[in-house]
């Protein structure tokens, strides 16, 4: 019998890898959003959870199974459920801020998280990102929840039982709660968060109830108090009850503001008001099917249908709308910087060292007026705190190195992104060039040394400094791209572009690798380039030594020219995954998830290489890019709770897999090209903002096909290894030919090859 299920599961599992999806109608259905979740500190697949909300909402909800306070508030493979959270956590390592939860008991009144906790399975779990549904065993209670973008309705689906509860858990670090039995609400507040807020920060919270209670209470600490209406203290939150028949639900409606309880009362009406739980279903169901349906795929196997759709909605949550609008539709928001109430946009929860890369140039490509709001809100991030967020949970945070704030405004604007004050984003960039900020993260730590020395060197006690290096050398060429545009003076152009080649300056020729360089210019000694950390960000050298985004050719003409470059992309693979983790003292979960995904010394579970193989583009072999793309996409992304190969971060790893499956990538924001791979799907229609469709074509796409033959765009034969930006967004038919061996005459001329400083093509 075990022989007979073990076949039936091998059999199953090949029928949804080849089965072909020639139609997607719902394609929100086909999201889940437990991929991911199968994560923990010392390995991450994801470290994700199932965000139930709208696209880019200022409010997620989750189920909760980790203690309040644990970044890993949702895993897999956990047993019991604490509660349901309304969450605004972007990453695990950032953690949680603004967050309450809710929880249904029977039986008799638990308000500590481990004695309310409940035995739950993935069997009698649904997970949609616009609906959530679990059975609680402990409790005979089925928990559903639906989301709008600042409010939600729960329903809970009672057994018999006259001690029916439901508790409201406003957790520690400073609350309040209060029950208004006559009206059928809760109101209160938490401050509970992880850093970046300041000191008024508050969410405030209100929950409407469709039955009168018969039982409230509050708890203060560890004390209940029954009859007790108000509560304030470290840790507080409320308890209501009621006597239910099998089967009735109660109904709840929740907001919250991070401006006032009147405010949370305003988002309530105007997001929810009198709508049923299955109309704000609905709706969610519909805005998610309007946002992921800009791009239609079809001609994939399910699992991969499954994946794209996943991917597109991960990279869809972040950043987070931290706005909300007055009783006359006015946009205003709390300042997560200077703590008062302010007209304009403000979005939050990104770490832009992960998402310049490709999250941002998915959305200046497919979502230009959101990401003209987003600019808008940065611009607004600088004149409320003085400096642009690089790392902002919900304001500045300590995390991550670089000021690519710069590499997104300039994309933004160079791609015809326009509605914010470019002149103060340019004056803000500017800042970060001669400055360090007040956080290592913010302006440029190391700057005196970097505009000095051209580097920043190795033993001045500056951390990561080659990284530092390499990135302040990208976003120099982003803002004389910048610069040019907006016609700055020459002098100012000519600094940057000097900058640009910054990256030379730690590049040592003897190992062909990028390495630290001490103060006096001698290179730093002993060199291991398999050292993660040190000189470098989650990284070792051979991950680093490709961050070169604006001039590809510069760097292969500094190691010996398109052979030498194209042997040194091949050792990435062929090396052992070897590693050196003294640095840190531990081996990392970077570290770790690159030692077993078998692929080398290529670590695509963080974002440093993430790029990395397009570059064959570069030297004249695109065939050898197409077949590590679709390994990747084969081997390291699936649809499971184990779905990805390290943190997705921000959307940033998921943007990657979108770009990737169309078959193009923005290897350089800053400029107007997408590097060519080959697309996954034999076709995908994509929609852009004006209406114009862009049709990929691939029609004997399969798992053998995956090298492309040829290319026309409009009908007419393409012949170099990059889309133009304005050619995307213009629509039109791109036609892959498609082969099961490489075309290796195809791409393979200097001429073909995507931009470069040097040679300026």
């Amino acid at each position: 019998m075990r022989k007979i299920i073990a076949t039936a599961l091998v059999l199953a599992s090949s029928y949804a890898q080849a089965q072909t999806v020639d139609k997607i109608t719902d394609p929100a259905d086909w999201v889940n959003p437990l991929m991911g979740t199968a994560s923990k500190f010392s390995l991450s697949n994801g470290n994700t959870y199932p965000a139930i909300a709208c696209p880019w909402g200022m409010n997620f909800w989750m189920p909760q199974t980790g203690k309040m306070g644990n970044g890993w508030a949702y895993t897999y493979d956990s047993e019991k459920l604490r509660g349901f959270k309304q969450t605004h956590q972007p990453s695990p390592w950032i953690n949680d801020y603004g967050q309450f939860a809710i929880m249904p008991v029977t039986g008799h009144v638990r308000f500590n998280e481990d004695e309310r906790a409940s035995w739950f399975s993935h069997k009698s779990e649904i997970a949609r990102p616009y609906y959530y549904s679990v059975y609680l065993a402990d409790h005979d209670v089925t928990t559903e929840i639906t989301p709008t973008e600042r409010a939600a309705r729960i329903r809970f689906t009672y057994p018999t039982t006259d001690s029916a509860f439901v508790v409201v858990d406003a957790l520690d670090k400073g609350s309040y709660v209060k029950v208004i039995p006559e009206e059928q609400k809760i109101i209160g507040y938490t401050t509970k968060n992880s850093g970046g807020v300041p000191e008024n920060f508050r969410n405030y919270f209100v929950l409407y109830f469709d039955k009168p209670f018969t039982y409230q209470a509050t708890f203060a600490n560890k004390a209940l108090a029954a009859g007790r209406l108000e509560a304030k203290d470290d840790h507080v939150g409320a308890v209501i009850g009621f006597a239910t028949k099998r089967g009735e639900q109660v109904n709840v409606k929740v907001a919250s503001s991070f401006i006032s309880p009147e405010q949370a009362e305003l988002n309530l009406q105007q997001e929810i008001g009198r709508s049923s739980f299955a109309d704000i279903k609905a709706k969610a169901k519909a805005a998610w099917n309007k946002e992921l349906g800009r791009i239609l795929v079809t001609g994939g196997t399910v699992d991969q249908t499954r994946t794209f759709y996943s991917c597109l909605y991960r990279a869809m949550l972040f950043p987070r709308k931290f706005y909300e609008m007055d009783s006359k539709g006015q946009v205003m928001h709390y300042s997560p910087y200077n703590g008062k109430v302010l007209p304009g946009y403000m979005f939050t929860d990104n770490g832009f060292w992960d998402t310049f890369r490709s999250a941002f140039p998915f959305f200046t490509l497919m979502y230009p007026t959101m990401d003209g709001h987003i600019m808008e809100g940065l611009v607004n991030a600088y004149k409320e705190s003085g400096w642009l967020p690089e790392w902002a949970s919900p304001g500045h945070r300590d995390c991550m190195i670089g000021s690519n704030s710069a590499s997104i405004i300039a994309d933004a604007y160079l791609k015809g992104i326009r509605g914010f004050d470019v002149n103060t984003a340019y004056e803000a960039i500017l800042k970060n060039t001669e400055n360090e900020g007040p956080l290592s993260s913010v302006g440029r730590k190391g700057v005196k040394y970097y505009n000095e020395l051209g580097y920043v060197p190795y033993d001045v006690d500056v951390n990561e400094n080659t990284a530092r290096t390499l990135e302040y050398a990208y976003d120099d060429f982003t803002i004389y791209q910048l610069a040019k545009a907006l016609k700055r003076p020459a002098s100012e152009i000519e600094r940057f572009a000097k900058r640009s080649q910054n990256y030379r300056n730690v590049f040592d020729p003897e190992t062909k690798l990028m390495r630290g360089k001490n103060k006096d210019g001698r290179f730093q000694a002993p060199f291991n380039p398999f050292k993660w950390g040190d000189a470098f960000t989650e990284g070792n050298s051979w991950h680093y030594s490709w961050s070169v985004f604006h001039d590809i050719q510069g760097l292969a003409d500094l190691m010996g020219g398109r052979a030498t470059f194209t042997a040194m992309l091949d050792s990435v693979f062929k090396m052992p995954p070897v590693f050196d983790d003294s640095y840190y003292g531990q081996v990392i979960h970077e570290i770790r998830e690159m030692q077993i995904m078998n692929m080398g010394q290529y670590a695509h579970g963080n974002q440093p290489i993430q790029h990395m193989i397009y570059l064959y583009n570069y030297a004249g072999q695109p065939w050898k890019a197409q077949y590590w793309l679709r390994e990747v996409m084969d081997r390291l992304y699936t649809p499971a709770p184990d779905g990805y190969c390290g943190d997705e971060d921000n959307g940033q790893t998921s943007a990657w897999y979108v770009f990737t499956a169309l078959g193009f990538y923005p290897v350089c924001p800053g400029t107007q090209q997408y590097v060519i791979g080959a697309p996954l799907f034999k076709k995908a229609t994509v929609l852009m903002e004006d209406g114009k469709k862009l049709v990929i074509n691939a029609p004997v796409n399969n798992a053998d096909n995956r090298y492309v033959q040829a290319i026309k765009v409009n009908g007419q034969t393409y012949g170099k290894n990059w889309f133009d930006h304005k050619m995307l967004q213009q629509g039109g038919n791109i036609t892959f030919d498609m082969g099961a061996t490489p075309n290796k005459s195809r791409g393979t001329s200097p001429d073909a090859a995507p931009y470069s400083f040097s040679g300026g093509k």
